[in-house]
């Protein structure tokens, strides 16, 4: 018996279009890096072109090369972290450049081949991460022959703290953003990632970048989520056994039967992506009923106390991501965010796609 990841495409393409129309005029892209959030990168995106997405970002060069492959010739598919002149091959993709170096590199690059070579650019307004320093931005401004023989499609950066509208930062990386592209080549801006675009029209740009709010993780943490659920996971119920009360239960005996108890032992575990935080803490659904985790996470099992529940048997599917236990309620029990329970969801788990 193994756990199921069911995921609603028609969910995803639902919440894009949310996004879509709050960020009219502008265009909103599709980020789907760490393949597609873990839910699956390939049918994510084609659920999304479906309904009229034409900008994917993905992290790493492997993960654009599937998406091309995936989508085919035509939408527009960047690679964050950037990649070499020439190591994309014929696929495509787009690098977003990030410093210096990788501007003087695709540079040389147009010249040598003789063409224009299409780009995105990165500059840093507050992260100190990936990204031109405003420094060296104003460096390329002072000189735009640096930029000769790219066409560069849009001019971006990433807001570091959108999830908190109140945080000063959000409105001080606007107003760097604007100053820097005020003093680059025109180029198309990119402003707002999922949180961003509930921020205000001061974060309006000509592409937003969304990616948790289209999986169902909620971009305005302070009030109640404005996007569809998207992934429900289940896994099955292997054994049920009963115990005498002063039994412990899992590595560490870390609990122990109050009562003559029913233990449903369940196949999943840290191995997973089931986080072993969630030990002792966190709660599935049987048929909309919560049921108590006890013990330990253990890497390919974890065990549920469904004594109030007699019908329980082998094969009884118990919920652990979904209604009452989405992405974001399972993070919280976990001390994390809903990011990371949806990126670490793990390859054993059986994935089943509804249509959009």
């Amino acid at each position: 018996m193994q756990a199921v990841l069911t995921v609603d495409l028609g969910a995803v393409a639902d919440n894009w279009l949310l996004l879509r129309d709050r960020a009219a005029p502008g265009a909103v892209a599709g980020v789907v890096k760490a393949d597609g959030y873990g839910l699956g990168a390939a049918p994510v995106a084609r659920a999304l072109h479906a309904v009229g997405c034409r900008h994917f970002f993905v992290a790493h060069l492997t993960e654009g090369v599937a998406v091309r492959a995936a989508l085919g010739p035509g939408p527009m598919v960047a690679v964050l972290n950037g990649f070499a002149p020439g190591a994309d091959g014929e696929a495509g993709l787009l690098p977003v450049l990030n410093g210096p170096g990788d501007v003087a590199a695709w540079a040389a690059a147009a010249r040598a081949k003789g063409r224009q070579l299409p780009a995105l650019l990165h500059v840093d307004t507050g992260m100190a991460r990936l990204g031109l320093t405003p420094a060296e931005a104003a460096v390329l401004a002072a000189d735009p022959a640096r930029l000769a023989g790219l066409e560069l499609r849009h001019v971006m950066t990433h807001l570091a703290c959108a999830d908190d509208p109140e945080n000063p930062l959000n409105a001080q990386q606007a107003s760097r953003f604007a100053a820097i592209r005020a003093r680059l080549p025109a180029a198309a801006a990119s402003l707002a990632n999922s949180s961003g675009m509930f921020l205000g029209p001061d974060f309006g740009s000509d592409l937003a970048r969304p990616g948790c709010a289209l999986y169902g993780i909620n971009p305005t943490p302070a009030v109640p989520n404005p996007m569809r659920q998207v992934a429900t996971l289940e896994a099955p119920v292997l054994q049920v056994r009963e115990i005498p009360a002063g039994t412990p239960v899992g590595y560490g005996a870390s609990w122990t039967a109050a009562r003559p108890s029913r233990i449903a032992t369940v196949a999943a575990g840290y191995a997973d992506g089931y986080l072993r935080s969630l030990s002792g803490r966190a709660v599935g659904r049987i048929a909309g009923r919560p049921v108590p985790l006890v013990g330990r996470v253990s890497m390919d099992l974890i065990t549920f106390d469904v004594t109030d529940l007699p019908d329980v048997v082998p094969g009884t599917m118990v919920q652990l991501i979904g209604p009452g236990n989405t992405p974001d309620e399972v993070a919280a029990v976990a001390g994390t965010i809903g990011y990371e329970i949806l990126t670490s969801l793990g390859a054993r788990y059986r994935r089943a796609y509804r249509a959009a």
